[in-house]
């Protein structure tokens, strides 16, 4: 029997499960992943040979993995999709998909760990065949060993291009193009956090070197702004602008390629705690992200979160939400342990790292400048940016809500993960307002955490 759940097997959700087990507490830990580790330690499904090429720390993440296989107390349900949860009186709901069958569980206890997604900004031909996310093109290499392209452009901004672009040019494909938006100084605003995070550096260097072995260099003050296809309907160019502080275009040129890489720092997955119903809050960077207590425990009692839902930060603070989530987690129920103040420490310490990356990586809103009318912003219901206009200049659309019952954008496949920030910018945007902390909310929760067959839902209990 589990006295605390957990949602997720990512740094957070490993770290929260040894802490929870250290302690006495019996732990089911669930992920959808079919192998432990999350979307940074991914490992491909069969023997591709040594991955540490592919991983600055993977020696930390197998040593976190095997700690939890190890432990008698950690029950493991992998490949399992959480699609729905409730909470009431106390208990929390969640109805699982793992193994094809239904399951419902139960239980007072509950640390969320669901992390983040790669943030994609739209712009012309962002739907052609060839366009990706920095992250989907490592999830291919670190969970397949497919290298998505030999000529490819990695662009948007924040720290995360650099490991990507690495890991491209490791498995044999060249990077024409590494291009970030933001300017490389803007790590000057936040010298004291560099000084007291000397890892982060050194991690930085580490994918440096790789890629300056390879000749390459980055720009900086640079963005993909349009994509164009070839004959065959896949991806052929990319145009390059020069973009000013508040990411207005100044000039561009063509760049030829056949995978451009293009992202914009992260967006937390907070479907699964908006369901149960935990306080959000709009953070600086304007993502949406749950509340948490100095013991990680969200506004419902007995639901503790951790990593990257409470703020986009990086593994290492995730680990440190962890590991605090887990003791609270494992104090709720009973056993005799307490945070201890170095565990505060060490937490605080990576949260000013992460603060810093919010200032130093900022997305201005002269990208939606970059956008013609014909241009798609929802790639799941082919919504344009005209009809997004039509809707509230024809139809007396006023909020981003409206313009998404309007128009369909935002209710395909998706749900909205996709576009549902952006539309909100845009719709604020047209209505020269500032975009509200409900749309924000309503951007980044929806009722199916999971989209599951009709057949599956019929045979459930």
């Amino acid at each position: 029997m589990h006295n605390v759940v957990i949602v997720g097997a990512g740094p957070a959700g490993l770290s929260a499960a040894i802490a929870a087990a250290a302690a006495g507490a019996p732990v089911l830990l669930i992920d959808s992943n079919p192998r432990l580790g999350g979307q940074y330690w991914r490992l491909p499904a069969d023997n591709f040979g040594d991955q540490h090429n592919q991983h600055f720390d993977l020696d930390t993440g197998l040593l976190l993995i095997n700690a939890v296989k190890d432990r008698k107390e950690i029950e493991i349900y992998s490949g399992a999709q959480i699609w729905s949860a409730t909470h009431k009186d106390g208990i929390n709901t969640l109805r699982v998909l793992h193994n094809g069958v239904e399951k419902i569980i139960n239980t007072g206890n509950l640390i969320l760990c669901t992390g983040a997604y790669d943030r994609a900004l739209p712009f012309p031909g962002w739907d052609i065949p060839g366009v990706m996310t920095p992250g989907g093109v490592q999830s291919l290499l670190k969970g397949h060993g497919v290298l998505a392209g030999k000529k490819v452009v990695v662009a948007g901004s924040g720290p995360f291009l650099l490991p990507v672009a690495a890991g491209v040019i490791k498995a044999g494909g060249e990077v024409v193009e590494l291009l970030e938006a933001n300017k490389s100084y803007r790590w000057l605003l936040s010298p004291f956090v560099l000084l007291e995070n000397v890892g982060k550096v050194k991690e930085a260097f580490y994918y440096i070197k790789t890629i300056s072995q390879a000749k390459l260099r980055a720009r900086f003050g640079q963005a993909v702004v349009a994509a164009h296809q070839g004959s065959d309907g896949n991806l052929e160019s990319v145009d390059v602008a020069t973009i000013g502080r508040k990411f207005k275009i100044k000039k561009i040129r063509n760049v030829k390629c056949n995978v451009a890489a293009v992202g914009w720092g992260f967006t937390a997955d907070t479907s699964l705690a908006g369901a149960l119903g935990c306080k959000q809050s709009v953070a600086k960077d304007g993502g949406v992200v749950v509340v948490a207590d100095q013991d990680q425990q969200s506004s419902i009692t007995g639901i503790f979160v951790a990593g990257e839902i409470t703020g986009i930060g990086g593994s290492e603070l995730s680990m440190a939400e962890g590991v605090i989530a887990g003791i609270s987690a494992a104090k709720y129920v009973g056993c005799k342990v307490e945070v201890l103040k170095a565990h505060r420490k060490r937490r605080a310490k990576k949260q000013r790292f992460a603060n810093a990356l919010i200032k130093s990586y900022p997305v201005k809103a002269g990208w939606i400048t970059w956008l013609s009318g014909q241009t798609i912003v929802c790639r799941c219901e082919e919504v344009t940016v005209d009809n997004l206009k039509y809707a509230i200049e024809e139809l007396g659309a006023t909020d981003s809500r409206t313009a998404k019952l309007l128009t369909r954008c935002g209710m395909g496949l998706c749900q909205g993960r996709v576009c549902g920030r952006s539309v909100v910018d845009l719709v604020a945007a047209e209505l020269n307002i500032s975009p509200s902390d409900t749309d924000r909310f309503s951007a980044a929760n929806r009722p199916i955490i999971s989209p599951i067959p009709l057949g599956v839902l019929a045979k459930g209990e």
